[in-house]
């Protein structure tokens, strides 16, 4: 397996089902709820843990009674809490979900809480590890210390560095620049780079002013178009396998752990691409988010069932 840094969001997911969503001012009666991890860091790192890699999370939680939820979590998952940090100063961060059962589609409210807390040091204390791993990913979840923390220790030491600039927000002038693989969706894009993306001619011209802004290749994810790749020289649009949706909550976040996996493993992009598909579109095919992550065999039988690959 190969060894994955992480440095991102815990946050509890309160998740609420219902036939329709409400408009302002409207009670909508829900079909039931759901209590879980989450978080886009946490999310990544269970969907990079279960597609075949040795994640190290680095992220903070609080000293509440939701923190038990994601330290059981890990537990039951095996995977290193080693770089678990906890905040005497804020809760664990959380998520109010809305989750419309016809379409699949949601609404979502995050308070960092914790996330917030994450300092530099937290960051160095798994120096160690940044020396010896293969990908290092990061999103914008946490606080703006430890995200530019993680990018300087990924270039210290020549490791390749995945952002998901997510959820899009002011960032620092020139935290772009450097950075391997960015991987926004078309409201990310259109954010950063004020292009909107509605084809594959304006992906490529936002993915154009993401390079100019220093990143060496883009990523674009497009929901159920697939992904879009461009380095400036190669161009790729891959679409995704056709499931039906029971809920996108995290599916961003599956394909980014996919990816990360995928790149650690050195795949061909376009395999690369393919393999993240699979895994993003697995996880809307059941209910959460860090729970719905699928696992390594899932993801190769689909891969091969739908573009024929097999590694």
């Amino acid at each position: 397996m190969k060894k994955i840094i992480n440095v991102g969001s815990f946050i509890i997911d309160f998740a609420c089902y219902a036939n329709s969503l409400p408009i302002a001012g409207e009670t909508t009666l829900g079909l039931r709820s759901k209590l879980g991890a989450g978080g886009k860091g946490s999310n990544q790192a269970t969907a990079s843990h279960r597609s075949g890699g040795d994640v190290r999370m680095i992220g903070k939680i609080g000293t509440d009674s939701l923190a038990k939820i994601i330290t059981d979590h890990y537990e039951q998952e095996g995977m290193s809490q080693e770089y678990i940090k906890i905040s005497q100063t804020n809760d664990t961060g959380v998520a109010l979900i809305e989750i419309d059962t016809k379409s699949g589609q949601n609404r979502i409210i995050v308070v960092k809480g914790a996330n917030a807390d994450l300092t530099i040091e937290d960051v160095q204390s798994a120096e160690k590890d940044f020396q010896d791993c293969e990908i290092v990913m990061t999103q914008l979840e946490t606080s703006a210390e430890s995200i530019l923390e993680c990018k300087k220790l990924a270039q210290k030491y020549h490791r390749t560095f995945l952002m998901n600039p997510a959820p899009f927000q002011d960032i620092p002038q020139g935290l772009f620049d450097g950075i391997d693989y960015l991987t926004p969706n078309e409201t990310e894009t259109e954010f950063f780079t004020g292009i909107p993306v509605n084809d594959q001619s304006s992906a490529r011209k936002a993915s154009e002013k993401l390079l100019s802004m220093g990143v060496k290749k883009v990523v674009l994810t497009l929901g159920e178009h697939g992904v879009y790749y461009f380095d400036g020289s190669m161009e790729l649009l891959v679409p995704p396998p056709k499931v039906t949706a029971v809920d996108t909550t995290g599916a961003g976040d599956a394909l980014n752990g996919g990816l990360a996996v995928a790149l650690a493993e050195q795949m061909p992009i376009e395999v690369a691409l393919k393999f993240a598909n699979c895994v993003g579109a697995l996880s809307v095919t059941k209910a959460g988010s860090s729970p719905a992550m699928p696992f390594r065999s899932e993801t190769e039988k689909l891969l091969y069932d739908f573009y024929q690959v097999k590694l």
